[in-house]
C-alpha cells in the first residue's frame, strides 16, 4: 500500500526520526511496522458528547512519542506492553466495535500507527464501517502527518500540555511542544471546522481541545486558555481536566509528586469564564485516582 511508503523514512511526529520502519529500524517512540495494540473496548470516561451512553469505541495503542514522567498508561506508552496486530485486525476491530454500538472509533495515542490506520480505515470502510472516526492525541504531530487524514478524521481530540517549553521539556522530554501543537491544533481545525452533534448529543464532527492541569502550573494554564481563546473564540471546545494522579515517575519530582490542588482548578474554570469561554467541559470532583485508569488486558483484541 502506498500510504505505507511513509514508513520508509519515519516523519510522523516532531521526533523525525526518519528510520526505516518497513525494515525493522524503530525511532523514539519505538513503533515498528506491524501495530501494537493494547485494548479494544467501549470507554465511558470520556467527554459526554464522546462516550454518551453506548461509550466510546477506544482503541489504545502501544508506545508513545512523548516520555511524560506522570503518564497514567504507562504500561502501554513506555513499558509498550501490547500485541501487534495487522492491518487487516486493526480493521476488524472497527467493526467489532461498530457491532458493540460504540457512538464512534476513539483512536487513542495513534500518531506513530498513521499509515496503518490509514490502510485499516479503507478496508473497514469497505465493509460498512460507519462510525465518526475520533483522533485523541498527544499533538506531538508535524503537520504533513495530520494532511494525510484529511477526509478520514472527524473529530479531533488534541492536547495542548504546556505552554512554557521548560516543563514540556523537563515533565514530557518534548522540545518545541507548544509551537508544534499549536500548528498542529491549527491544521486539524482547518479540517474538521464547526462543531456538529447528532441528536443524541454526540460529536459526529469538530474539535475538543483537552487541557490537564498540573500541580503548581496555574499560570501557565492560564497561558493556554488565553491562546485557545484568541485564536478560535467559540469554535471549538476546551475541556479543563483535574484527574492529575501523580503515576510512574512522578514520585521523583516534588513538586508535581501531589494531587491538584482544588482552588487552583477552581480559579482556572473562573479564569475562562471571565474571558468569555463559552464551549467547555470541566471535571467534578474525587477524579484524582488510579481507578479511571483501564485495565490493559487485551481485551477486545
Amino acid at each position: 500500500m502506498d500510504i505505507l511508503k511513509q514508513l520508509e523514512s519515519c516523519r510522523l511526529c516532531k521526533r523525525n526520526c526518519g528510520v526505516n520502519r518497513l525494515k525493522g529500524e524503530k525511532g523514539y517512540c519505538r513503533a515498528g511496522m506491524d501495530v501494537r495494540v493494547a485494548r479494544a473496548a467501549l470507554h465511558y470516561w470520556e467527554e459526554p458528547c464522546i462516550s454518551g451512553k453506548n461509550g466510546s469505541g477506544t482503541i489504545f495503542f502501544s508506545n508513545c512519542n512523548l516520555n511524560c514522567v506522570f503518564c497514567q498508561n504507562h504500561e502501554i506508552s513506555q513499558e509498550c506492553i501490547g500485541k501487534d496486530i495487522s492491518i487487516e485486525k486493526l480493521s476488524s476491530l472497527f467493526l467489532e466495535q461498530q457491532e458493540r454500538g460504540a457512538n464512534n472509533i476513539n483512536l487513542v495515542t495513534p500518531t506513530h500507527y498513521i499509515p496503518q490506520i490509514i490502510a485499516s480505515l479503507e478496508i473497514a470502510k469497505s465493509k460498512g464501517l460507519k462510525l465518526p472516526i475520533l483522533f485523541n492525541t498527544n499533538s506531538y504531530i508535524n503537520v504533513d502527518a495530520l494532511k494525510l487524514l484529511d477526509g478520514y478524521i472527524d473529530v479531533y481530540l488534541p492536547d495542548l500540555k504546556y505552554f512554557n517549553d521548560k516543563y514540556a521539556v523537563k515533565y514530557s522530554n518534548a522540545p518545541g511542544y507548544f509551537k508544534q501543537a499549536s500548528a498542529a491544533i491549527k491544521e486539524m481545525f482547518s479540517q474538521v471546522g464547526e462543531n456538529i452533534f447528532n441528536k443524541d448529543g454526540i460529536m459526529t464532527r469538530g474539535i475538543i481541545i483537552r487541557h490537564l492541569m498540573l500541580p503548581g502550573l496555574l499560570f501557565d494554564s492560564k497561558k493556554i486558555i488565553d491562546y485557545i481563546h484568541a485564536a478560535y473564540g467559540n469554535s471549538v471546545y476546551i475541556s479543563i481536566m483535574n484527574q492529575y494522579t501523580p503515576l510512574f515517575n512522578a514520585y521523583k519530582y516534588s513538586e508535581i509528586n501531589k494531587p491538584l490542588n482544588p482552588d487552583h482548578y477552581d480559579s482556572l474554570i473562573n479564569y475562562c469564564l471571565n474571558i468569555g469561554v463559552v464551549n467547555g467541559f470541566i471535571q467534578e470532583s474525587g477524579t484524582s485516582s488510579d481507578k479511571f485508569v483501564p485495565e490493559f488486558n487485551f481485551e477486545g483484541l
